[in-house]
């Protein structure tokens, strides 16, 4: 516990502005009291209150007792509620008043303004969650699309923190085959045997590599497929960026240039990947300032992307840009044959691209199925389970603890190191999962060494 977290806490949890209902939350050891000052509880004994019952309460002024609304208010007593204290939470008329003044009555009665995010600090310093857990409750807060939510409620679930305890538990039991094979060498079984802790090792080296590749999609899942529209000026790309979105977010003319920086918009479609949708300056060259710096800006996000949509009207103009884009980008790059609708033709694709009309909507189907399919080709999803890590620092930690396994199996592979030496190598890969997660006590490998191996016979 860190100084002030004995403190009741308040703070309005609803955004601000005009709305119906407002709610006003209230945490701490002094919860209940503070409320009840406010006239919260008046009809309930004036020892106990009734959790989790939502009853209507005309709170006041404590000090001059001025009336200041009527509020519906629940009482979430120890340690079952959120943050693991007492919490009382006020549903006041919606505005900027009403909560704002029931707030200020609450901390003139004894509580304090919260911290950002202190309610969810208190629930993991009261074991109500994790520190993943944590995460994804602000991951859910700030979820722009369905996957990051879908992702969110997943690992607010525990999916994530039941894989990481796996791997901690598979670090763990190597722990305790070392620890059985140095201090307890003359037990009836004899040492283990050292190509079954290399099986170990190995097995839990791979475990981890493949959490870590989904570390890629992630960043999908949280940030969007990074999909750069390409091509020459008038080539129908601001035109495809409104039609994708459903629209109109970039200005269309038929002046060529006009767009002259990138304009950015995020597509979610439910089920599938979200795409964060790049429009650009037109590529060629030019003596107007302006626009060569948007051509500069064009070259940063080609150099970004996961998938680069190079357009064009002719076929000539398709594979010039083919050409220019891949002196830029890695990315797959998807050929899209643009303003189909003024081609004789009217052909869907043409070789391996994609015939579109933005006027039409032709081939705008075909061309969101081929972005997926380039981005599932990029980043595969993970065949292991549907858990993924979606932040950098799940990401780092991981790497750290994958590094120390892997130096641990290269000690032993080799018999450079004493067991009791490499051994420290597990200790810190034990330490980095356990960082994500919570602390782990080196009573845990004990508890392991006497489970599985019968100690003392």
């Amino acid at each position: 516990m860190l100084p002030g977290d004995e403190d009741t806490i308040v703070a309005v949890a609803t955004a601000p502005g005009r709305g119906a209902v407002a709610l006003v939350r209230l945490s701490g050891a002094r919860a209940i009291s503070i409320a009840r000052a406010l006239g919260a509880f008046s009809a309930m004994p004036a020892d106990a209150v009734e959790p989790r019952r939502t009853h209507l309460a005309t709170l006041r002024d404590p000090e001059r007792g001025e009336r200041l609304d009527q509020a519906l208010v629940t009482a979430f007593v120890a340690p079952r509620s959120y943050t693991g204290d007492d919490v009382v939470e006020f549903a006041t008329h919606g505005g900027t008043v009403s909560c704002a003044l029931v707030m200020a009555a609450c901390v003139a009665a004894g509580a304090r303004p919260a911290a950002p995010g202190e309610f969810t600090r208190r629930a993991v310093l009261n074991g109500r969650m994790d520190l993943l857990q944590a995460e994804a409750v602000a991951d859910l807060v700030d979820a722009r699309t369905r996957a990051m939510q879908r992702e969110a409620l997943s690992q607010l679930d525990g999916g994530l923190s039941r894989r990481l305890l796996e791997l901690r538990d598979e670090v763990i039991h190597l722990e305790a085959l070392l620890a059985y094979d140095i201090d307890f060498p003359e037990e009836d079984d004899g040492p283990i045997a050292p190509a079954r802790i290399a099986r170990a090792a190995r097995t839990l080296l791979h475990a981890l590599n493949a959490l870590l590749r989904t570390a890629p999609r992630g960043a999908m899942v949280r940030d969007g497929v990074l999909v750069v529209i390409a091509g020459p000026p008038n080539a129908g790309k601001s035109s495809l960026f409104n039609a994708l979105l459903g629209e109109s977010r970039a200005i269309v003319t038929p002046v060529a240039g006009t767009t002259r920086d990138a304009i950015e918009a995020l597509l979610d479609r439910g089920g599938a990947l979200p795409l964060r949708l790049v429009d650009t300056a037109g590529l060629r060259d030019t003596d107007d300032e302006v626009e060569r710096l948007g051509i500069e800006v064009s070259s940063r996000y080609l150099a970004q992307a996961q998938v680069v949509l190079a357009c064009g009207v002719s076929t000539a103009d398709v594979a010039h840009t083919s050409e220019v884009v891949r002196a830029h980008t890695g990315a797959a790059v998807v050929p899209v044959y643009t303003k189909c609708d003024l081609r004789l033709s009217g052909r869907e694709s043409d070789g391996d691209g994609i015939a579109v009309s933005a006027e039409s909507g032709t081939g705008l189907a075909d061309l969101l199925a081929r972005i997926d399919a380039a981005a599932h080709e990029a980043v595969p999803a993970s065949p292991h389970d549907s858990v993924i890590i979606t932040r950098e620092r799940h990401r780092a930690g991981l790497t750290t603890a994958r590094d120390e396994v892997a130096a641990f199996t290269r000690a032993w592979d080799t018999g450079g190191l004493p067991a009791p030496v490499a051994a420290v190598h597990l200790l810190a890969a034990r330490e980095a999962i356990a960082d994500l997660i919570g602390s782990v006590d080196t009573e845990d490998v004990l508890d392991r060494v006497f489970r599985d191996f019968c100690i003392g016979k």
